[in-house]
């Protein structure tokens, strides 16, 4: 009997243990390192752990379809970059809601298109397909990697321009597929439509046989783009702007300022009404056609190119041509193929100078298409390295041989770890705890490549404002030829040429003199601008930034916590 019980006992006991071990591990599950191209930090809390009450009769229930945690595996499917995961201690998991549909993942009448890929060759949650040549996908990658890199079930296809609407939805029709929209991209010179797979059809088996069509020029995904930022935690930022000293931006200012620059930004929404960027938007396009406001992003982005209030961007006179490409979704703002070559599209036809690409995806063929084209007309084309880190293969559209690709450097003119590495990387710049304008005249501290591009922007809208006929070939080598040399000698992965100086740079650009006989000073703006002094003294808080109480208080941006 006492051999007995004491063997009951400890059953039970080592019952109790397996149970709390497997809640535990449901409790608190291994988080992926984020992916989106800002960071914000989250402070140091000493949190006690605490022991999950566990009833045994009640069995957890898990949806398998739902991924659960904070941050993302890169584009592509690599392996996520360790060392940036969330440690804010009230994160909230619930594996029984599903996420949100956003105007990112809705169609032209307004349904939801963020669905699990469909499959009827019996393939599920643990079958594996992978991404190959022209978006096709097959069996040696994991369904979740699809899933990630592009839009389930949609596809993205060149069609025969002549064909009217009607005609175009008989031959979508014909091949099981809804027109979602299409249109002719005078950029590229074709016409895209927009596709989806209206039956549970191997994605592969269909893209083979809309292709074999003699109305389809090509046929690829429509993959996924997203923002190369990483949110920091809300504190006081340095009061002298260390990008400005980094970058020599006080000194280039006496030479130029940006004045009659155009500068598209590919991204989220901006609040063009805040007091940094008032008279600096010359317009807005949403490629999305929603209805969303403005966004932490693309509200950031423009603020380090042409902040001109209590903060100094690196071109505070140059205009700048907003373009929303990117929609709220379930883990943080993306875009398309379809939304990226129509905001590329716009701004070639818009007359910008200089198309700013704070975001990364894979290698796309469309998009890569239109680079290209961009590039022939004389755009300067700048873009994030990426945050994916250093085992990240790389991310475009910055691998392009046709973009400026940036990384991100720190106050010590150290790399961001999250940075990107690769030969493709042109030159670095300050993305580590910038101080920037937020919607609603609040302001964020933020880090990521996405801000160290828009840096590159802005000195690059300088060099056009001495001289607008330098051809892009001509500012990448400017840029790269007046760089200080960081890590090892001469061009290297981590920081390209080296560290952005904006005054060697704008120096070396031969001025253009005008009719008159002699060069605009940068002083005399377009007429309505606000007036920017060419320099500031960097010992002189600004009022944004006079103590940590006014960055930490409710000026601030403030990420709500998951």
């Amino acid at each position: 009997m006492v051999n007995d019980r004491a063997n009951w006992l400890t059953g039970m006991q080592r019952t109790a243990l397996a149970l709390t071990a497997a809640a535990l591990s449901l409790a608190y599950p291994a988080i992926p390192a984020v992916h989106a191209q800002n960071v914000m930090r989250s402070p140091n809390l000493n949190i006690q752990s605490r022991i999950p009450t566990i009833n045994p009769a009640v069995t957890t229930r898990i949806n398998p379809n739902i991924a659960v945690g904070i941050g993302r595996t890169p584009p592509g499917g690599n392996t996520p970059r360790p060392g940036v995961s969330s440690t804010l201690p009230n994160a909230r998991f619930s594996p029984n809601l599903s996420p949100a549909c956003s105007y990112a993942h809705r169609d032209s009448s307004g349904e939801c298109r963020e669905k699990p890929v469909a499959r009827s060759d019996g393939g599920g949650a643990g079958k594996s397909a992978r991404i190959g040549n022209n978006g096709a996908a097959s069996r040696k990658t994991p369904l979740a990697a699809l899933n990630q890199t592009a839009i389930p079930n949609e596809l993205v296809a060149e069609i025969d321009g002549s064909l009217s609407d009607a005609q175009a939805d008989a031959l979508a029709r014909r091949h099981g597929l809804v027109r979602l929209q299409s249109q002719n991209f005078p950029l590229i010179g074709a016409t895209i439509g927009l596709f989806r797979i209206t039956d549970r059809r191997p994605l592969e088996k269909v893209r083979r046989e809309f292709a074999a069509d003699t109305r389809v020029r090509s046929v690829q995904l429509n993959f996924r783009y997203l923002l190369q930022d990483q949110k920091a935690a809300a504190h006081g930022g340095d009061p002298a702007q260390y990008a400005l000293a980094r970058l020599r931006l006080p000194q280039a200012h006496a030479l130029a300022s940006g004045a009659n620059v155009t500068i598209a930004v590919i991204d989220s929404g901006i609040d063009d009404r805040h007091p940094e960027l008032v008279n600096s938007v010359a317009d807005n396009f949403d490629a999305l056609g929603s209805k969303e406001g403005p966004h932490v992003h693309g509200t950031g982005i423009a603020g380090v190119i042409v902040a001109h209030a209590r903060l100094m961007g690196s071109a505070p006179q140059a205009r700048i041509l907003g373009i929303r490409a990117f929609g709220t979704a379930a883990n943080g703002p993306e875009s398309t193929t379809f939304v990226i070559l129509k905001a590329l599209n716009h701004a070639a036809l818009h007359g910008a100078q200089i198309i700013n690409m704070s975001f990364a995806g894979p290698k796309d063929p469309l998009v890569e298409r239109g680079i290209g084209a961009a590039a022939a007309k004389g755009m300067v084309m700048i873009a994030a390295s990426g945050n994916a880190g250093p085992k990240s293969p790389p991310l475009y559209p910055a691998a392009n041989a046709n973009v400026i690709a940036v990384s991100a450097t720190d106050a010590r003119d150290k790399l961001f770890a999250a940075s990107n590495r690769g030969g493709h990387v042109a030159i670095a710049a300050p993305g580590v705890d910038i101080f920037l304008p937020a919607p609603e005249e609040k302001y964020q501290m933020t880090s990521g490549t996405s801000f160290s591009a828009a840096f590159i922007s802005g000195i690059a809208a300088l060099m056009l404002e001495r001289n607008p006929a330098l051809k892009p070939g001509e500012v990448r080598s400017i840029l790269t030829k007046t760089a200080r040399d960081l890590g090892k000698p001469g061009h290297d992965d981590q920081f390209g040429a080296g560290a952005a100086d904006a005054f060697a740079a704008v120096s070396a650009v031969v001025a253009t003199p005008f009719a008159g006989g002699s060069a605009t000073p940068a002083a005399e703006s377009a007429p309505g601008r606000q007036q920017v002094p060419p320099t500031r003294a960097l010992n002189e808080p600004s009022a944004a930034m006079a103590s940590d109480g006014s960055a930490t208080g409710g000026g601030v941006h403030r990420p709500a916590a998951k």
